[in-house]
């Protein structure tokens, strides 16, 4: 377990202290870990988030002996990570499962989503097609115009 101590650390000079963010000072530990706000407010997850995030066990920082918070910059990669995946629609309980390498079902999982993505692909491909040639058809209505027409057919 960790420990971390409380004040900040000595400034040489009055113009060092002004280009020190004071947040730094106050909240990062000894080892160089930093409390939950600070990492909420350099990843832009919010503290109730990353708590839900400890509990379902996707990225569970180390505490230090006062029992804080105490998230390395490890953790806040894996936190970068999980938005990541997030962001190509995967679910948290996903996510916790392709985190490690060596999980089983890791592989399908990944397999099964990158299928979900390509499908999707395949149907915003489609709908520019289709939007592109609206953009040209001739026809003066779109239900007289057989690519339209198939298109909206499916």
């Amino acid at each position: 377990m960790s420990t971390c101590r409380g004040g900040g650390r000595s400034m040489g000079s009055s113009m060092r202290s002004t280009l020190e963010p004071q947040v730094d000072l106050r909240s990062r530990c000894h080892h160089g870990g930093v409390k939950i706000g600070v990492v909420a407010a350099r990843t832009g997850v919010a503290v109730h988030v990353l708590r839900h995030w400890e509990d379902e066990g996707v990225v569970v920082p180390d505490r230090t002996a006062a029992g804080h918070r105490d998230y390395t910059e490890e953790h806040v990669s894996r936190l970068r990570i999980v938005r990541s995946c997030q962001r190509v629609g995967l679910s948290l309980a996903s996510i916790r499962l392709i985190l490690h390498r060596d999980e089983a079902g890791r592989t399908e999982v990944i397999e099964r989503h990158l299928q979900h993505v390509r499908n999707q692909k395949n149907e915003l491909d489609a709908a520019e097609a289709f939007l592109t040639h609206v953009l040209t058809c001739r026809h003066d209505l779109m239900s007289r115009c057989d690519s339209c027409s198939a298109y909206a057919a499916g």
